[in-house]
């Protein structure tokens, strides 16, 4: 029993740590930069902020604190570039937080999942893996999200290319058709083109509030659009016919995706189901008859260990190179 506090215990201090050599990496924002950001705001929740109407914060003692000591730092502006991409309304400190509490619980499951206090060696080594990898589950979680986000925006996005080509050709201007779009279309493609118009508004010129508008939605379809319309305010053109052409061009794409999608998609489910099953049979036999499973964990125990680590890196690679076949760029 002392053993396993000492190693929790340690496991805990390494772990703060890190976020000790994060902390001290600190860097002042300006007074400018915290302003914008209010007004660049789309509501009071939006984009990781978690102030009320009346300045003040709401969470945790712990959240709170740990918000102001990652404030600046090169680690909360990738979180909360992150976040924004999976339009997740956390902050940096609630994040890591959850970066915490989501090691200790899957590391106090690993190691009653592994024997309890019993089982030894073998208890503290499930506690070890899961401790470290629970620090990846609300990042598995945002970048899922990311994914289903960035998709419903490719989706909606030659139907936005359609209002601005109309507005454009009614005698809008290229910010009178954004602001058509902010206003118009769902979520989330509204909302991005809602803070391109806000900055646009605040002085920031159309071309950096594009670029914003790209670097929280990594597309190709969005930079092709972006460029376009870059080029055309440099060089001048009939924009509109430009954008009805990369519209056409749009909808094929995402036409021939689909279809590579229905094809591949026995490939894909056969990667992700054939890399699950020897999961799945280990832990029905570690439930089962884990006394059989043991056979892995006796003397020797290295031999035991690097079968199962040879196995893990064998399916692995499999369903890497399944999927790699699944992938065809359009």
């Amino acid at each position: 029993m002392p053993t396993i506090v000492l190693i929790i215990g340690g496991v805990v201090v390494l772990l703060l740590l890190g976020a000790g050599l994060f902390i001290t990496l600190t860097q002042e924002r300006s007074l400018v930069e915290e302003r914008l950001d209010k007004y660049l705001e789309e509501q009071p929740l939006e984009f990781g902020s978690s102030e009320d109407e009346g300045g003040k914060e709401e969470g945790s003692f712990l959240t709170n604190m740990l918000n102001r000591r990652l404030e600046g730092t090169s680690f909360a502006d990738r979180v909360k570039e992150s976040l924004a991409r999976a339009d997740i309304k956390m902050k940096p400190g609630e994040y890591f937080a959850a970066m915490l509490l989501a090691s200790i619980g899957t590391g106090i499951v690993g190691f009653f999942f592994g024997g309890g206090f019993s089982a030894g060696l073998t208890a503290q080594v499930f506690m070890l893996f899961g401790l470290i990898g629970g620090l990846f589950i609300p990042n598995i979680y945002v970048k899922r999200q990311q994914g289903l986000r960035l998709k419903r925006f490719g989706d909606q996005l030659p139907d936005m290319l359609n209002l601005m080509v109309n507005g454009l050709r009614a005698g809008f201007s290229t910010m009178q058709a954004i602001e058509a779009v902010s206003k118009e279309m769902p979520e989330p493609i509204n909302i991005e083109f809602r803070r391109v118009y806000q900055e646009m508004q605040l002085g920031i010129p159309m071309e950096v509030s594009l670029d914003n508008l790209l670097r929280r939605i990594p597309s190709e379809d969005l930079d092709l659009v972006v460029t376009a319309i870059n080029v055309q305010r440099e060089v001048g053109g009939n924009l509109s016919e430009i954008l009805e052409t990369i519209t056409h061009t749009i909808r094929e794409r995402i036409r021939i995706k689909g279809e590579i999608k229905t094809l591949t998609a026995q490939v894909v489910y056969s990667g992700r189901f054939l890399s699950l099953l020897p999961l799945i049979i280990s832990g029905i036999l570690w439930v089962l008859n884990r006394n059989y499973m043991m056979q892995f964990f006796l003397e020797p125990k290295a031999c035991g260990i690097s079968i199962l680590a040879c196995g893990a890196i064998m399916i692995m690679i499999g369903y890497f190179v399944m999927q790699k076949i699944a992938d065809i760029e359009v």
